[in-house]
């Protein structure tokens, strides 16, 4: 099969498409055909040779946690998935390919009518914001600073919160502003005087901040919200650990999953995919997911 296999640690170079042995499913665990796989900034740091915790893995390895596909083949135990099952479903590596192995409780099903570039673009990005907004406790009467929220996190996070009761104030360039309105947010732009801004469009104050940006992010987030227990990031984990605010990290799920698929079936959440470019393309996905400035997600499609 095809694979985007990293050959050294280093830039977008080098990434390479290359043929690798299909895998085959083991016990409790499905093989995937994979049409569409979404890329994510960690993918981009994994590539430079960053490794979150637990993982030792060196090159050559393939790329991406985060799939939508068919089942083409079961392992043993494999539960009450069949062969030609339409699903979504996340792992760590591997997934920037033409064929996936999974555990098989790692997949929900793919609705019928969700478009495939939208499926493979979900889990990651959507787990962690809900993930991170619930660490937060953030629920009705709250006000939450979403940073970076036009990204594939923030693009979530921001539909969650609204969902959840709370009045959600993004940071966004402003071309992204009426996409945020779009969304339920309060816009605002990033950057020096982000501080008064926010104070300004949110007088009553700021009960809780997400960080899904950086670029200072944390500090402004200290001066705004009087708990640091309600103000966390999923990118700055050193810099939170020096403001002695929450770095937020918790294991995907199953169930997870599916609440958001439910959410998107009932309208609730809406899936922005801003690029879709095949494996041979990867490199190219990395250079504009390093731009820091993609409205969602870009994917990959096999």
């Amino acid at each position: 099969m095809k694979a985007v296999t990293v050959a050294r640690s280093g830039g977008p170079e080098v990434l390479r498409v290359t043929e690798v042995p299909a895998p085959e499913p083991g016990p409790g665990e499905v093989r995937v055909r994979v049409y569409a796989a979404g890329v994510q900034p960690v993918d981009l740091a994994i590539r430079e040779g960053f490794r979150p915790p637990g993982l030792t893995v060196e090159p050559p390895f393939t790329l991406g946690n985060e799939f939508a596909g068919v089942i083409d083949r079961l392992g043993p135990g494999a539960g009450d998935w069949k062969v030609g099952d339409e699903v979504l479903g996340f792992r760590v590596l591997d997934c920037h390919a033409e064929l996936v192995t999974v555990d098989a409780a790692q997949l929900v099903a793919k609705p019928a009518t969700m478009p495939w570039e939208q499926a493979g673009s979900l889990s990651a990005s959507g787990q962690t914001a809900h993930m991170a907004l619930a660490l937060l406790g953030l629920g009705p009467g709250d006000t939450v600073l979403v940073h970076g929220a036009t990204g594939g996190v923030g693009t979530v996070a921001v539909q969650l919160a609204r969902v959840w009761g709370a009045t959600v104030i993004g940071t966004a360039s402003e071309r992204n502003h009426d996409y945020l309105r779009e969304l339920g947010a309060i816009p605002v732009g990033y950057g020096e005087g982000l501080v008064e801004r926010v104070r300004t469009v949110a007088p009553q104050g700021v009960t809780a901040a997400f960080d899904a940006a950086g670029r200072g992010a944390l500090q402004a987030s200290v001066e705004l919200v009087a708990d640091k227990d309600r103000i966390g990031t999923v990118v700055d984990y050193p810099e939170a650990e020096r403001l002695g605010v929450r770095g937020l990290r918790a294991p995907r799920t199953a169930e997870r999953l599916a609440e958001l698929v439910r959410l998107w079936e009932a309208g609730a959440l809406r899936l922005e995919v801003a690029e879709a470019l095949p494996l041979e393309k990867a490199a190219e996905a990395h250079r504009l997911v390093a731009t820091g400035h993609v409205r969602g997600k870009v994917v990959l499609t096999a």
